[in-house]
């Protein structure tokens, strides 16, 4: 039997979709809710700057080819990352509660995901 894999490579913006922030995870839903929960966060440059909203995600079956395209992505020009969300989500609409089932996180999904509102970090 074959085992898949699930990596996912993401572009999140600020509310006024000012800021681009890009990554890469195993768990996108996950990734997301500690984004929302690190808003503000000085410490980080997601949460410094409020990037908590998906705008274009890639899914992937090997983390290396993840990560390249996480380090390509990082690379870009803002024009370049722009072209790449307007190629798939030309309005730029917010793709959290299409992922997640539900935006904001609420104490049900928290749950689900193993989390609390005060932890943070991974399961």
């Amino acid at each position: 039997m074959t085992k898949t894999f699930n990596f996912w490579v993401y572009l999140t913006t600020n509310p006024r979709k000012t800021v681009l922030y890009a990554g890469m995870t195993n768990n996108l839903t996950r990734r997301l809710v500690e984004h929302f929960q690190n808003r503000g966060n000085k410490d980080s440059f997601a949460g410094k700057y409020y990037c908590f909203n998906l705008v274009w995600f890639e899914w992937h079956q090997y983390v290396y080819n993840a990560i390249g395209h996480e380090k390509q992505i990082k690379a870009m020009t803002r024009e370049q990352k722009e072209a790449l969300i307007a190629a798939v989500n030309p309005t730029w609409r917010f793709l959290n509660e299409d992922i997640c089932g539900m935006w904001p996180p609420n104490a049900a999904l928290l749950e689900a995901l193993g989390k609390n509102n005060g932890e943070d970090g991974f399961e």
